[in-house]
């Protein structure tokens, strides 16, 4: 689907933000492109849509190269996500995920359709978000929309560039939750920024570790934590291992009314805990049916925040 073939970019003619790298990235494969600050990352991405003009080396879509494309339809062959979500204020959100379809001169009725479509695909109701304009939305719906208007035009490959690293651990853990069932549904090609070990390990069917511009590793989330390939791979790997988060260490006393409070067992997996907290302020923790006591939100952020998130609740 995507090749790169010994592609490489200077902006000054004698430093190499990204360095003669190969690789091949399959249809319908998710791809995380990780590293730390000025690894060429960001470069990397944006030179498959031509956002940076490569220095030399080749990239192949569909076995064309990408600068034999007209621009106007290479773009609009492939979504683009960022982390400044960048929806016209101005405009409601059916107005937001309906540019690209009208530039492609589809008509009213398709529109409206793909609108219903997409934003039912994220879980927000059509007849409630489609005449909202951007403000009446929270960070995280309005970060569900700049997915889905990537989406709009059925594009065949999807560039994300650390779209959800604005967003508070809450919504991103459950954004990350709906972009992997959303992938499911739909076999996109998408090719994912971000600076986050956790992140890239939860969604991504392969990892690209750069590091000054170079490829330290390729492979598979298991490829890598088993058999990490170089000393940079193991401590960059290192450095993002979780501790597991223990529910029955965080309970809160009950000092306010828990009767409209929802409910988790002291022993709830951590997708729930993240639904529940993803929806309310607090929610109160039974044991057997009994209650013991709370958990807020904020203390999720707080712990999610100091970057030992696990991705489970370990029973305890």
């Amino acid at each position: 689907m995507i090749c790169f073939d010994r592609v490489t970019k200077s902006y000054d003619n004698q430093t190499l933000v990204v360095d003669s790298i190969n690789m091949e990235i399959a249809k319908g494969e998710f791809l995380v492109l990780i590293g730390p600050s000025g690894c060429g990352k960001t470069t990397t991405l944006k030179m498959i849509n031509r956002l940076i003009p490569l220095t030399d080396g080749t990239i192949w879509i569909d076995g064309k190269k990408v600068s034999e494309y007209p621009i106007h339809e290479l773009r609009w062959r492939i979504g683009y996500v960022l982390q400044q979500i960048a929806l016209f204020p101005h405009m409601t959100i059916e107005e937001n995920i309906a540019i690209v379809p009208e530039l492609k001169n589809w008509n009213k009725s398709q529109i409206h359709h793909r609108v219903t479509e997409l934003l039912e695909m994220v879980g927000l109701d059509p007849n409630t978000y489609r005449h909202r304009k951007p403000h009446e939305l929270s960070g995280g719906q309005q970060q569900r929309v700049g997915v889905v208007r990537a989406l709009a035009a059925d594009p065949d490959i999807i560039l994300m560039d650390e779209p959800f690293s604005a967003l508070d651990p809450i919504s991103r853990a459950k954004l990350q939750e709906d972009l992997l069932q959303l992938q499911r549904s739909i076999q996109k090609t998408i090719v994912f920024v971000t600076h986050d070990i956790q992140e890239a390990m939860k969604l991504g069917d392969r990892i690209c570790i750069m590091k000054d511009g170079k490829i330290e590793q390729l492979g598979t989330p298991d490829e890598i934590t088993v058999k990490p390939a170089t000393p940079f791979v193991r401590k960059f790997i290192q450095s993002g291992s979780p501790k597991p988060f223990v529910l029955s260490e965080h309970i809160e006393p009950m000092k306010t009314e828990t009767d409209q409070l929802p409910v988790l067992s002291v022993d709830a997996g951590w997708d729930e805990v993240l639904q529940v907290l993803s929806q309310s302020d607090r929610a109160l923790i039974q044991q057997k049916g009994t209650p013991i006591g709370t958990i807020s939100r904020q203390t999720v952020i707080a712990y999610l925040a100091s970057g030992q998130e696990g991705g489970k609740v370990a029973h305890g």
